[in-house]
């Protein structure tokens, strides 16, 4: 059975919950709850009045839960904050904290498929309920559609001669496991580079699996409208894709391209960043691998 001693020590941790500026009697949202290890620095920082609601799609982190008062765990995508925050009777939050990308529990877990360190079935889905997996994207997307995935969300130059490999192969039957990918394309796999390059197959994947730039996107969205003035948002990324949004949503509130100015030149925009850009220290990098491409951004709704 599933423990909270399989979840790694969360990134990050005392610099993402300063980064939210807790008031005690504040409400406040950890939209990747995980092992709990974030949830748990918020909790001990409120006060008797304070409240803290948690989102996490995955099952397994069901089972990490905290019997606080203040706290409610939610079993959804953080893309649907808003809608289940209403639910809850709550339209206006001080904070959200969003640790993004795989827990440590699930590139640990051989069988959901996240680690190339593991002979698995195709899977990566989140939430097990999902039914897009691995299987679905490897066996079933046609050329040009896989080809995108590679290229967009693994920015692997390779991509279209790799779509191409695994449209060829599907013909002598699926592919239904880890090592039979590999297989696969082992030739785009240098041995100097295997470990990066397998990375970044399995990423752009991954984030196809679990539709996690379209999540991302809708999730920035809503917070402008849920947060009170003056409320925080800290978000770490693990990967460029990530942080590239939420760089310029903080900067300006878009995605891609500019505000509209009025007359004067001038253009309204939902947030203004707080300090720079927080990466870990090499101690922590030493002490929780995961750590070493994460990245902080802190900002405060205007």
């Amino acid at each position: 059975m599933t423990t909270t001693m399989e979840y790694h020590n969360p990134v990050l941790l005392k610099e993402t919950v300063d980064g939210l500026n807790i008031k005690p009697d504040g409400v406040y949202v950890d939209v990747t709850f995980g092992g709990g290890g974030h949830s748990k620095e918020i909790l001990k920082r409120l006060g008797p009045n304070g409240k803290l609601f948690a989102f996490d799609q995955d099952k397994d982190a069901l089972l990490n839960t905290i019997d606080d008062g203040r706290f409610t765990l939610i079993n959804e995508n953080f893309r649907y904050i808003k809608r289940f925050l209403r639910f809850y009777g709550t339209k206006e939050v001080d904070g959200i904290l969003a640790d993004f990308g795989v827990s440590s529990h699930q590139f640990d877990v051989a069988e959901r498929g996240f680690s190339t360190r593991f002979e698995a079935d195709l899977d990566m889905r989140m939430n097990q309920d999902s039914s897009l997996s691995a299987f679905h994207v490897i066996n079933k997307y046609e050329e040009e559609k896989l080809k995108e995935v590679f290229y967009q969300y693994g920015e692997l130059r390779q991509a279209p001669a790799m779509a191409r490999a695994i449209v060829e192969e599907r013909t002598n039957g699926a592919i239904k496991s880890s090592e039979q990918l590999k297989e696969v394309l082992k030739t785009f796999v240098k041995h100097k580079n295997e470990n990066k390059v397998l990375a970044q197959i399995y990423q752009a994947i991954r984030i196809e699996v679990n539709q996690e730039i379209e999540a991302l996107k809708e999730f920035l969205q809503q917070t402008p409208e849920i947060l009170k003035t003056e409320g925080r948002l800290s978000c770490i990324s693990y990967h460029s894709l990530e942080d590239r949004l939420v760089k310029r949503f903080i900067r300006n509130g878009l995605f891609e391209g500019e505000p509209e100015r009025d007359v004067f030149g001038n253009f309204e925009v939902p947030f203004k960043k707080v300090g720079g850009l927080i990466v870990p220290s090499k101690a922590e990098i030493k002490e929780n691998s995961r750590a070493r491409s994460a990245k902080l951004r802190i900002a405060e709704k205007i």
